[in-house]
């Protein structure tokens, strides 16, 4: 069966490239409920599956959709080929099972759009023929086969494709990596899970679907800022020169003493604002404050948070502070 497409044309507006489902499932084209084509853990809720603060009654984190196959063989393995869902350059490929939480997995950079963000396919059986990085592929090319790989044990009846739609921290991760004196090796460099933020792949695809964004830069935009953070650094991050769409005024020639930057509520910098020494002589360099936030979207959430609550002055959490070190090289 062929790669499923979601029409290239969706309530009056073109698409630049034909955005794929990464399974062929087609029940989300269907608009089928989730309960069509999402895995649930053993837990049996099918919002387990889902991205966001999903599993252990809301206090654990999940960074992707969990896709179901729809066809397996005699021993109940899965075979459903996985897409590309847009044009790219293929990444990373991890072909050993046990180097990963992931299993087997692909990593795709969307290199023509804007900004370029990555996919990433985990789990999967086997590795497509040609799949190998430096390699390009276009929407729909066949990366691999779904399966459960991983480095702990993923029963037969919950193999899936998790997939994830993100952008990396920083291109120095190793130097991070290094410094927390973990006893395991870093087998992934750059492309290692802990380096990479991610956003709910559905909601993406239903804001495409409906019409309501053409590209993924303008659903960033509606996605809300749960708090605004600056940092004081003349540091320009690699995030800033790898995603300058997300950059909302030129910088270059000026000189830069601070970061305004708005985070998501699961810890996506979003949007970057540069401040100029002629606009702000207060704070030193590393000073981090919390500029504004909003408590409604903190009152509700257990997992992944930006800023840990604490009276009526929040301060950045755990995870924060090692996403800004992460970003800037901070020790």
């Amino acid at each position: 069966m062929g790669a499923i497409f979601l029409c290239v044309h969706l309530a009056g507006f073109k698409l630049s490239a034909a955005l794929t489902w990464p399974t062929p499932n087609p029940a989300f084209q269907d608009g089928q409920p989730i309960e069509a084509f999402i895995q649930s853990t053993s837990s049996g809720r099918v919002e387990s599956g889902l991205f966001g603060c999903v599993r252990n009654d809301g206090y654990r984190f999940h960074e992707a959709l969990d896709l179901y196959p729809v066809k397996r063989d005699r021993r109940g393995e899965a075979l459903d080929p996985i897409y590309s869902v847009l044009p790219g350059r293929v990444v990373y490929v991890n072909k050993v099972a046990s180097h990963s939480g992931y299993g087997r997995y692909v990593v795709v950079e969307h290199d023509q759009e804007k900004p370029a963000f990555h996919t990433l396919y985990a789990h999967l059986a086997s590795i497509g023929q040609g799949i190998v990085e430096g390699a390009r592929v276009e929407s729909g090319s066949v990366l691999g086969v779904m399966g459960r790989s991983a480095s702990y044990s993923i029963p037969r009846s919950r193999a899936h494709l998790h997939f994830e739609i993100g952008f990396r921290l920083t291109d120095d991760f190793q130097d991070w990596f290094d410094r927390q004196k973990f006893e395991s090796r870093n087998w992934h460099g750059k492309w290692n899970g802990m380096n990479l933020v991610s956003i709910d792949p559905l909601g993406f695809y239903q804001a495409i679907r409906s019409g309501r964004v053409k590209n993924l830069n303008e659903h960033i935009k509606t996605i809300p800022a749960v708090a605004r953070i600056r940092v004081h650094t003349s540091i320009i991050p690699d995030f800033v020169k790898n995603y300058p769409t997300l950059v909302t005024r030129q910088y270059y020639g000026q000189q830069v003493v601070a970061w305004d930057i708005a985070f998501t509520q699961y810890g996506l910098p979003k949007e970057w604002t540069p401040v100029f020494a002629s606009e702000s002589k207060e704070g030193n360099a590393g000073d981090v404050r919390v500029i504004s936030y909003d408590p409604s979207q903190m009152e509700t959430q257990k997992c992944k948070q930006v800023l840990s609550p604490a009276g009526s002055h929040p301060t950045l959490s755990k995870e924060t502070l090692n996403t800004l070190r992460k970003l800037f090289g901070f020790k």
